[in-house]
């Protein structure tokens, strides 16, 4: 079997091993391919019959142009970048990788907050510079510093990314509001189920953990805002899209929103005229919140194992059933 990788230096920037890969078939891995060039993605599949994404789109002129594809695999959970529907014509299955980040999401949005909370980054700079040498007293800092005990933090989405976040923030004694489609008792040990409009209102802290819907695109939006309270601090490692960036730097730029912390935006990489950018009390991260070493090794075992399977007869993993 002939199999490609198209984009895999994300996944593997070279502290992994292609090796488990490479017993199933013969392997060529990509680091970077382009999302936009036809030619050069079908040139790049050839007649192999197993293909690996990331970001590479593959779309139903990918599977018309590229006939020998019999088995697809997004490394990824989101699955979008593949025409789930045109592979299912072809009798294609596409695989994702679910929850091999969770722990490792969960995590970073309680470091985003942190990060708000105490300016780690910015004093350790400061104290580099030789600001601390020069201070009269034995301590200083220049931005507030915030104490989460007995502070509200919103959920939104409680999945088992949120609830990771949630078990975390409650062990630092926050109260836990959350809102999703789906409670469960799991949930309800961690959190209180409420509206959004209720966690809107109530808390200190709102992340978000939702899928990118129709309706939830741009649903943190001026109007969402205003139904907040004054000082409120958002963190988003979900999807960008969840928020309408100029609305959030407005309200970042007026006080109305203490702080953001921020590992997605709407465009990726990010454009350079993103108004956050210039905003206010705006920390961002470039996506990173899945990319620890462990995380990237379930991705990979569950990737290998999609492939494994699906040579045996049984496919696991596969969205587009």
């Amino acid at each position: 079997m002939k199999i490609t990788v198209l984009d895999g230096f994300t996944e593997n920037p070279g502290d992994l091993s292609w090796a488990p890969l490479e017993e199933l078939g013969d392997l060529t891995v990509y680091d970077r391919t382009s999302v936009t060039d036809i030619v050069e993605i079908t040139a790049r599949i050839g007649d192999a019959e197993a293909v690996y994404t990331n970001k590479t789109p593959l779309s139903e002129e990918v599977f018309e142009r590229c006939p020998s594809i019999r088995f697809v695999c997004v490394l990824a959970t989101g699955y979008n970048v593949a025409d789930t529907e045109a592979a299912a014509k072809r009798g294609i299955p596409v695989c994702n990788v679910p929850a091999y980040g969770t722990e490792a999401v969960g995590q970073f949005a309680i470091a985003l907050l942190l990060e708000i909370c105490h300016r780690i980054g910015h004093h350790d700079r400061a104290v580099h510079e030789g600001r601390w040498a020069q201070s009269q007293d034995f301590c200083f800092w220049d931005y507030p510093l915030i104490e989460l005990q007995n502070k509200t933090i919103g959920i939104i989405g409680f999945g088992k990314i949120g609830q990771v976040t949630g078990r975390i923030a409650k062990s630092m004694g926050m109260r836990v509001l959350a809102s999703g489609s789906r409670p469960s008792e799991q949930g309800r040990a961690i959190a209180e189920y409420v509206s959004t409009d209720e966690i809107f209102a109530e808390s200190d802290v709102i992340a978000l953990h939702c899928p990118l819907l129709p309706e939830t695109e741009g649903f943190i939006n001026k109007d969402s805002i205003a139904k907040m309270k004054d000082g409120v601090i958002i963190i988003n490692n979900g999807r960008g899209k969840l928020i309408e960036e100029r609305d959030l730097a407005q309200a970042l730029d007026s006080g109305k929103v203490y702080a953001a912390g921020l590992d997605v935006a709407s465009e990726e990489p990010i454009r350079a005229d993103n108004p956050l950018l210039k905003a206010k009390n705006c920390i961002i991260t470039p996506h990173i919140s899945w990319a620890s070493k462990e995380s990237r090794q379930r991705l990979m075992d569950v990737a290998v194992e999609n492939l494994r399977m699906f040579i045996a007869g049984s496919p696991i993993n596969v969205v587009n059933a």
